[in-house]
């Protein structure tokens, strides 16, 4: 079968957006939905964990929203976890399903599970970068045989601005996986870590020369939660982030999303923190 990406490729113009169906909304928080798309003609998205596509409302605008589905689970329909910011996630956050939308992608590079395989992971996501690190979440869950220890460090606003609480209950209670929370401003039944997420680093332990970290987050969250890394003892080339930063056109033309010299839309939006470690532009 045919990926997405090879039939964007194969079409008029690497900008022409494919158009796919809106086949469930579910709100999560008060601010995002969780939108599942379906697509067309037996198309695969064929997806890494932390791939982008470029998502069309016809007529109105398009806007690069990250996977947050696992590629271990259909390939024909795919999720995506929208928060609403703008006039244009207010159109998306809209849209009822049997909506039809515009879908280019996946684009970027997401982490590679190829180095993460055999390691221990710690999996640490900022407010809705949880919504990019649970397709990394869920396919380790789903080959759950192939990775040691996992440890999930989350952390929001509040306990209201939690995502994916169903799943966050099922990965607590499972016995193998350790799952961490905190939040800003806690609510009177709030009983887990209150602060930033680099709080929750004493109530982990690491095997420093075994772990590989993913962070995704808010750039302001990425200087101390790497100190604590670093901290924990964890080489540079053994910790990973992500920006979700000013994408535009998905495929290196239009600058927009340009860090110094890298195109986050083509090298990233996963790195490896060896490789951008030098950018302050990359944390501002």
């Amino acid at each position: 079968m045919k990926t997405l990406l090879e039939e964007v490729q194969s079409a008029a113009s690497i900008y022409l957006p494919i158009p796919a169906r809106i086949v469930s909304v579910e709100p999560i928080t008060p601010l995002e939905k969780l939108f599942q798309v379906a697509l067309p003609n037996n198309l695969l998205i064929h997806h890494q964990p932390g791939q982008f596509v470029q998502l069309t409302v016809f007529g109105v605008g398009e806007a690069p929203i990250s996977i947050t589905s696992s590629p271990s689970r259909s390939q024909s329909t795919f999720e995506l976890a929208i928060r609403r910011v703008g006039d244009l996630t207010r159109v998306i956050h809209d849209l009822q399903p049997g909506a039809i939308v515009g879908v280019r992608g996946p684009f970027g590079r997401g982490f590679p599970l190829e180095r993460f395989r055999g390691k221990d992971l710690l999996l640490v996501a900022g407010g809705c970068g949880m919504a990019p690190l649970r397709s990394l979440i869920n396919q380790v869950l789903d080959e759950r045989g192939n990775f040691g220890k996992v440890q999930i460090l989350y952390g929001t606003k509040s306990p209201n601005d939690l995502m994916f609480k169903r799943e966050l209950l099922e990965w607590e209670r499972r016995s193998d996986v350790e799952l961490h929370l905190t939040v800003d401003s806690p609510d009177l039944g709030w009983k887990a870590c209150v602060g930033i997420v680099a709080n929750l680093f004493p109530e982990v332990k690491v095997d420093p020369r075994n772990t590989v970290a993913a962070i995704i987050g808010p750039p302001v969250m990425y200087k101390s939660v790497i100190a604590q890394c670093k901290t924990k003892g964890l080489a540079n080339g053994n910790i990973w982030v992500s920006f979700e930063r000013r994408m535009r056109c998905g495929v290196g033309k239009c600058g927009h999303c340009q860090m110094n010299h890298i195109y986050t839309c083509q090298r990233g939006p996963a790195f490896m923190y060896t490789d951008i470690q030098g950018l302050e532009e990359a944390f501002a």
